[in-house]
């Protein structure tokens, strides 16, 4: 279930499938922010790439709240459900990644400013002076493995369940391998005696973070404020919105039509408006089985509505049918 929407077999599968992936996420993105803050030292570069895997423990955390959310049946209080909580968690999710991003560039361009020369020191193994360098190198070498596997088996769930938690989570994996990549390049150039390569590397990874959160909290609120339903990371209208007005055109008592869709999570909630021919009123047969054939269309339009009206509202009709929006024939 979601919501009072009952999810098709396949879709929730997946959807099981992402709960598991996420459970499994938090405790390798635990392991890997341990392994990062105990060799961190005093490394910009190597302090962001920590704070950054720390942050990548928060949309794991977010879309598991969501989706227990998204399971409570809809009442009087919430009358379309609780899907918002994806919305919810998207937009919370993207602030954090904003503010973390912006503080991040800020300590990195101050300690290039500075000129500060971080220290790295060395520690001995089998009565062996070793670089602590080369302890950091090996181990983001090793961390960077599993959130890029963890991203690609996310962004496989994330489209055909049109969750943008799930997406940004991806994103947020592929950002924790390129900072990984970052920071090696980093505490390589301080050991070439490249002292401004630590602070280099911290800021061009924090303006990845940056970037990230800025995609994600306009995308978050877009949807908050009741944008037309998208797919993910496109601001083109959903293939649904056409599908829609499709099935309502192709009726025989419909003259025109339109549609107004917004993404309510996991699903969307559509209002299909329809004028009759001249000389029909149609039955409430006839409107409800238009209703059920929108519906069927996919498990997404579950939430469907239609609405018999005398004129279209003319700022909700595409601009090729717009010359006559507001007749009858």
């Amino acid at each position: 279930m979601s919501g009072h929407t009952t999810l098709p077999e396949h879709e929730r599968e997946l959807l099981h499938k992402a709960v598991r992936l996420q459970w499994v996420s938090l405790f390798v993105m635990a392991l890997v922010v341990t392994s990062v803050g105990l060799v961190a030292g005093q490394s910009q570069a190597m302090r962001t790439a920590f704070a950054e895997d720390a942050l990548a423990l928060l949309p794991p955390i977010v879309f598991l709240v969501g989706v227990w959310r998204t399971g409570k049946s809809r009442d009087p209080d919430h009358p379309y459900g609780h899907h918002r909580a994806i919305g919810a968690g998207h937009l919370v999710a993207a602030v954090t990644l904003l503010v973390l991003g912006a503080s991040l560039v800020w300590n990195g361009a101050s300690g290039l400013v500075k000129g500060e020369h971080p220290p790295i020191g060395v520690f001995s193994f089998a009565g062996v002076t070793v670089w602590a360098g080369w302890l950091m190198i090996v181990v983001m070498a090793i961390v960077m493995v599993p959130p890029m596997i963890l991203g690609r088996l996310k962004m496989k769930l994330a489209r055909p369940l049109h969750d943008k938690v799930l997406s940004a989570d991806a994103d947020m994996n592929k950002a924790d391998w390129t900072t990984g990549a970052a920071t090696i390049a980093g505490v390589t150039g301080i050991g070439f005696g490249l002292w401004w390569a630590d602070s280099v590397a911290a800021i061009l990874v924090s303006l990845s973070i940056l970037w990230d959160g800025w995609k994600n909290i306009r995308e978050a609120v877009r949807d908050l404020l009741d944008a037309r339903a998208s797919e993910i990371d496109s601001a083109e209208p959903h293939p649904l919105v056409d599908k829609l007005r499709d099935e309502a055109d192709r009726t025989d008592w419909v003259d025109r039509a339109t549609v107004r869709v917004r993404d309510m999570g996991h699903v969307f909630h559509s209002e299909v408006m329809v004028v009759p021919r001249r000389g029909v009123d149609p039955t409430v047969d006839q409107v409800e089985e238009l209703r059920r054939r929108c519906q069927e269309l996919d498990w997404k339009t579950d939430d469907t509505v239609v609405v018999v009206m005398h004129h279209l509202p003319k700022e909700l009709v595409p601009p090729d049918q717009s010359s006559t929006s507001g007749t009858n024939t």
